[in-house]
């Protein structure tokens, strides 16, 4: 039997829902070795924090025993989960897909231990279907079930197509469930509808139900929306030491408290006094967000980098002074167009992104003699010399030579 501590602590930290709540505390304290699932579409090469907070629950339950079963939708990702979708996905490729994968696979064992989670591909099993496979697996549920879902349905209202294949998603999810004999599904917020597809298909097939088990949404760090690639507002796993470190640093202070529930393993208790503190001003929220990103950075890097981090932020945004390694690009004439030598420079990955940043007042020069300044958006031409240094945003240079 687990204390009651390390149940609540299992079922309430990082939990936004469960399905049942006391099916699952009786199966926790049943002494059976779990089967856990947690399928990832590799419809893109990596992973960010958003994903971490449901990664972190896994390894938690693996720690007391139990057996993560890691699935790779290298069917799935085909198709393209439509939830929270307005329009229908373009489909990927089985060579993208693949891809995708072997990416995604090293970052997952940056949480999740290695040794103690199965790793199942969908192909193993749909690889082997038939149509006939498909029409029964079909004939379970009906269009108006899923029509239920609020993506499906406010496309359904707004006249916006529905491909065939997004209503076979949650079917193929659920699908994943019966072969793998899951007893716990786990996912976001916005996955409870395939869940409980998983978990009723099971039933009808005189299989145990598998309990649903719901993260919260990690905002992203524009402090509004859910964490996103798309939206440009996430914090990859595998950033570089320096931008996991300001990214978490450019975080909203409303955001501390989540993300150290979410992502550390800091006592709640230490956390109510921290939450406390910092609505009673007592303590600068920037030592908090300091101390987070340190601890992001040391876990996904190491202690020594994530000091040099911290040191880097410390001189560079709160001093207003140069990285100690800054990036070199080489010149052949003093006038130069700003936006095509970002562009070249890699500092920022198109001629569309340097124009908005120049817009936006965020490429500055600074000379190696003279005043920094901002770039004119109505200057196309700049006179600059080697040894100036171009500064994008609060966290990337590069020294002209």
């Amino acid at each position: 039997m687990l204390s009651n501590e390390t149940i609540r602590n299992i079922t309430e930290r990082g939990v936004s829902n469960i399905i049942s709540k006391s099916e699952f505390i009786e199966l926790l304290n049943s002494g059976k070795t779990l089967r856990l699932k947690m399928g990832f579409d590799p419809s893109r090469p990596d992973i960010h924090m958003g994903h971490v907070v449901g990664l972190r629950k896994l390894r938690q339950l693996q720690e007391l025993g139990h057996q993560v079963i890691l699935i790779v939708g290298d069917w799935t990702a085909q198709i393209g989960d439509p939830s929270g979708r307005s329009a229908t996905r373009q489909m990927l490729s089985h060579e993208e897909v693949i891809a995708n994968a072997d990416s995604y696979m090293r970052q997952f064992f940056k949480v999740i231990d290695h040794d103690r989670t199965q790793v199942m591909w969908q192909s193993e099993w749909f690889g082997k279907f038939t149509l006939a496979d498909i029409i029964h697996l079909t004939g379970k549920f009906t269009v108006a079930q899923f029509l239920e879902r609020d993506d499906f349905a406010k496309r359904f209202q707004e006249h916006r197509p529905i491909a065939i294949t997004e209503l076979l998603y949650p079917l193929l999810q659920a699908y994943d469930s019966i072969a793998i004999e899951s007893d716990v599904e786990f996912g976001g917020t916005d996955q409870m509808f395939n869940l409980l597809v998983g978990r009723e298909l099971q039933g009808m097939l005189g299989h145990n139900r598998q309990q649903c088990f719901m993260m919260p949404i990690l905002v992203g760090t524009d402090g509004i929306q859910k964490m996103s690639k798309s939206l440009d507002n996430y914090i990859g796993v595998e950033e570089s030491p320096g931008d996991m470190f300001g990214k978490i640093m450019s975080l909203p202070d409303e955001q501390i408290i989540p993300y150290l529930e979410y992502l550390t393993d800091t006592s709640m208790d230490e956390i109510e006094d921290l939450k406390r503190n910092l609505l009673s001003n007592a303590m600068n929220p920037m030592s908090i967000k300091k101390s987070l990103a340190h601890h992001l950075t040391t876990d996904f890097h190491n202690i020594d980098l994530a000091n040099d981090a911290r040191d880097n932020f410390e001189r560079v945004v709160q001093g207003r002074g140069l990285p100690q390694d800054i990036p070199e690009y080489s010149i052949s004439n003093s006038t130069l167009q700003i936006h095509l030598l970002l562009k070249d420079s890699g500092i920022v990955s198109s001629n569309g992104e340097a124009k908005r940043l120049i817009n936006q007042n965020a490429v500055e020069i600074i000379p190696i003699s003279g005043s920094s300044y901002a770039v004119d958006p109505e200057m196309n031409e700049l006179s600059l010399s080697p040894g100036d240094v171009i500064k994008v945003g609060k966290r990337r240079f590069i020294r002209l030579i």
